[in-house]
């Protein structure tokens, strides 16, 4: 290179350095990226807003928040055949419990638990010196009676009242309805042929000895329950239902009953009863099922799957997305205006689709909620709460 063309490329570098400089530094004082663009959180803090009601709502640059998405709440028909998990009971009209009417000793007892008795069966021998005494009033009454039977058709053929010459009558009476709330029927009432501190009780129906509290040669007083007999031939199956489900039921609906224990069996059996509370934190309420059992498969405790022939309904859906788990409640994000969201309880049911809860109360078909970052609203709630996430 000659000596005259130095100088010109000297000058000309320096020119280039110069105007790299100057537009670095003219860099520094351009505007600045947006928030959404750097992924900073928004500028203006969640504040609260106190509604009349009484409610709370929150004001919140939802734009500031990727990948939040909005949804409305959805009513999908249900079919014509409710369903429902209940569990098998004894029908407790078909129970009977037998107690002791005296204080006494027991002898014997020919029965134990879980036995399958018949109505009029001797169960248990009890001694006791109250059947001794009331068969010994009862005998001297009965003889008394008969002492004095003319007396009465004396007294009628003088137009007399018999009433005078009923005393002896009316001892027999009270002897006799003595042994009856004794427990003695008619027939062990005739047979009577002296007093005895013994006595048989019998079972007051046929069926299966469920409760066994009595011991041979234990003490006893009246009013002790010895023993609870009870039949399997027709079942109570205890099931619960939600609130809004309430409408499609009724008392004498036919249903049908399915267990684990026998899926190949089904049992047919009626809607028998409706529970008139409602459970308030569950919002269900309960259905006693009377269910046929011939061949006394279903067994107490034992699960079963009810299902009600009833008229079509709906029901509210959500995606599970949009509900959050808070303190032991659910909760969902309910869009209440531009940038402003309402945090709601709601109750949940499960749900067929997977992916979706069920809602039986806290929300209103077509509202929208907050369907991902439910949790991120969340925080922020607890955030302007004062409270720890």
């Amino acid at each position: 290179m000659s000596a005259t063309k130095k100088p010109y490329v000297s000058a000309l570098l320096g020119l280039v350095i110069a105007w790299l400089a100057l537009s670095l530094l003219s860099g520094c004082d351009g505007p600045a990226p947006s928030p959404a663009a750097t992924g900073s959180p928004p500028s203006e803090l969640p504040t609260l807003v106190h509604q009349p009601g009484g409610q709370e709502w929150m004001t919140v640059d939802l734009s500031q928040i990727a990948d939040l998405s909005i949804s409305s709440v959805q009513e999908v028909s249900l079919p014509g055949i409710l369903e429902a998990v209940g569990q098998v009971t004894f029908d407790d009209r078909l129970v009977s419990t037998m107690i002791s009417r005296v204080s006494g000793r027991l002898e014997d007892i020919r029965v134990s638990q879980w036995d399958t008795v018949r109505a009029g069966e001797n169960i248990l021998s009890i001694y006791s010196p109250d059947f001794m005494t009331a068969e010994a009033e009862y005998l001297e009454a009965t003889s008394s009676a008969s002492q004095s039977g003319g007396a009465g058709t004396q007294a009628d053929a003088f137009g007399m009242s018999a009433g005078s010459f009923s005393m002896k009558a009316n001892l027999k009476a009270a002897a006799v309805k003595k042994l009856e709330l004794l427990g003695l029927s008619p027939a062990d009432i005739l047979a009577i042929k002296e007093a005895t501190p013994s006595r048989w009780m019998r079972a007051p129906i046929s069926g299966i000895v469920v409760t066994k509290l009595a011991l041979r040669g234990a003490q006893v007083n009246a009013g002790d329950q010895l023993f609870a007999l009870a039949t399997l031939q027709r079942v109570w199956i205890t099931a619960d239902i939600y609130e809004d489900d309430l409408s499609r039921v009724h008392t004498g609906q036919s249903l049908e009953a399915i267990t684990a224990a026998y899926p190949g069996d089904t049992f047919k059996g009626v809607v028998d009863r409706i529970s008139p509370a409602l459970d308030p934190n569950t919002h269900t309420l309960q259905l006693r099922c009377q269910v046929e059992n011939p061949g006394e498969e279903l067994k107490p405790q034992m699960l079963a799957r009810v299902r009600i022939v009833t008229r079509p309904g709906a029901a509210l859906v959500v995606p599970q997305a949009a509900l959050v788990f808070d303190g032991n409640a659910y909760y969902a994000f309910v869009l209440t205006g531009a940038n402003m969201v309402e945090r709601r309880s709601v109750q949940i049911a499960t749900w067929n689709d997977q992916g979706y809860a069920r809602i039986v109360s806290g929300l209103k078909s077509g509202e929208r909620i907050i369907t991902r970052k439910s949790l991120q609203l969340n925080a922020l709630w607890r955030e302007v709460h004062g409270e720890s996430s």
